[in-house]
């Protein structure tokens, strides 16, 4: 199992000189396919479901995600990587999938918002990516969904917020087999039965982004490229819900002229028919598959955001990822994502050179395709920084284009964070009436993002103390 790591982070700054940056940082973990000691996972985070006194909880309505128009010989070469490889490295011999109609059954003391977002995004499945899925009520369902407590699962994976695993239908049963041949996924032949763990006292979201990542590791590909700029199958975790691209992919898997038990140079035979029939416009689409992405670059910038990790050994990781980036000559979404990992790892000692890191990843996101959501994280940090020295005006107009991106992307944690910003700026330009309007609109989506009451209150201080007039 690998490590975990980010969805935004905030560096507080107090006077425009002594700068004492206040990290405010929520952790998510990639999905990462396991071998049989291992589980696809993220990484927890600690909050807990409490009665809110705030105003009601606001969510999202299911809609279709666009995909990115691509190559399909790129589309071709994501989906064998994606689907014939483990993050780990480890190689899968055969293509394995549910052959049967797939139903899906919810067990434990689920909370409350995991029943409609299930339904949301099995109709998103059954629509975008034509799969024969749906809920059921038996216990024999192939896909369980668990709902344990936070505890439960760190007691058997210490750093996971949930995972996913074969061929058991309890946390018992997979600590009895979790290093046997039965849970092990290089070995399967098929996908019949498969159990998602997810925490039931965790934020809203958090819930909703596991079901996510761990149902499309049940149905689909069990690896994560860096090289993604706009899916979940991706260790930046920028995208937390499917996104038209995945959904492509998942359409692909179930496509008729695939089976499991098909080898790697099977599929790749049958693919350019498929995806021509998919993705017509992918025939003559724009763009070339990105280069292979060194193991050294994703172990780097793992360390880089590690919560644990030293911080001079975070700082040398950062310069390594950097380096290796400008070694292949990226200047993609990988090198824009090392500049954003060395500022978050720069944002207490030197607050100025963090800045320089977060503009050059700013600009290499904005030439690059699929990469809105990416600039919204980065944008949470410019515009942070732009308060915390008393310029309201320019952290308006660097928070203003984001705002709906966050909102298409499905992030409430994101969008409470920008909005909660976008009110301290509008303090600092002398428009209050207009920032509390924008504060209240904020707690709605912050109780969807962040859970009980407290991580709300917590998050709204932590970024009103960005003013330097409070």
């Amino acid at each position: 199992m690998r490590a975990a790591f980010l969805r935004e982070g905030i560096g507080a700054t107090r006077r425009p000189r002594a700068r004492a940056f206040l990290p405010l940082m929520i952790f998510l973990n990639a999905c990462v396919p396991a071998t049989q000691s291992e589980a696809p996972t993220r990484a927890a985070l600690p909050v807990t479901i409490a009665d809110s006194t705030l105003p009601p909880m606001k969510t999202f309505t299911a809609r279709a995600m666009p995909a990115e128009v691509r190559s399909n010989k790129a589309v071709a070469q994501d989906f064998l990587d994606l689907s014939f490889q483990m993050e780990s490295g480890r190689s899968l011999p055969v293509l394995t999938r549910f052959e049967t109609p797939i139903t899906v059954a919810v067990r434990g003391p689920a909370p409350a918002t995991l029943a409609p977002d299930l339904r949301r995004l099995l109709a998103r499945l059954r629509r975008e990516a034509g799969i024969d899925i749906s809920q059921v009520y038996d216990p024999s369902a192939n896909v369980i969904v668990q709902a344990v407590t936070r505890a439960e699962i760190r007691d058997v994976l210490p750093d996971a917020a949930c995972f996913v695993a074969p061929n058991v239908s309890s946390l018992a049963e997979y600590r009895k087999l979790r290093r046997s041949a039965r849970t092990d996924w290089t070995r399967l032949q098929t996908r019949e039965r498969l159990t998602v763990f997810l925490p039931n006292d965790s934020s809203p979201q958090e819930v909703r982004d596991c079901l996510h990542e761990e149902l499309a590791q049940s149905l689909g590909p069990l690896n994560d490229l860096y090289r993604l700029s706009d899916s979940v199958f991706n260790d930046d975790n920028v995208h937390t819900v499917l996104t038209g691209f995945d959904m492509l992919i998942l359409r692909a898997y179930y496509d008729p002229a695939l089976r499991s038990g098909m080898s790697r140079t099977q599929v790749a035979r049958a693919l350019p028919a498929i995806l021509s029939r998919l993705n017509p416009a992918g025939d003559s689409g724009p763009g070339q598959r990105a280069s292979f992405t060194p193991r050294g670059y994703s172990d780097a910038i793992q360390t880089a955001l590690g919560r644990s990790t030293d911080p001079a050994d975070r700082r040398i990781a950062a310069s390594e990822a950097v380096r290796i980036a400008d070694r292949m000559g990226w200047q993609d979404h990988r090198r824009a994502f090392a500049h954003f990992a060395f500022g978050r790892v720069l944002q207490l000692s030197d607050p100025v050179a963090a800045q320089a890191h977060f503009q050059l990843a700013d600009r290499l996101y904005t030439a690059t395709p699929g990469t809105a959501l990416h600039r919204a994280y980065v944008a949470t940090q410019l515009a942070a920084y732009a308060i915390s020295t008393g310029d309201g005006d320019t952290a308006l107009r660097l928070l203003a284009p984001h705002l709906d991106t966050a909102q298409r992307g499905e992030n409430a944690a994101l969008l409470s964070t920008l909005l909660l910003l976008q009110a301290e700026a509008l303090d600092l330009s002398g428009r209050p009436e207009e920032a509390r309007v924008v504060r209240v609109d904020s707690l709605g989506w912050a109780r969807y993002g962040f859970g009980p009451d407290w991580a709300v209150r917590a998050k709204q201080r932590e970024i009103a103390s960005l003013n330097p007039r409070k």
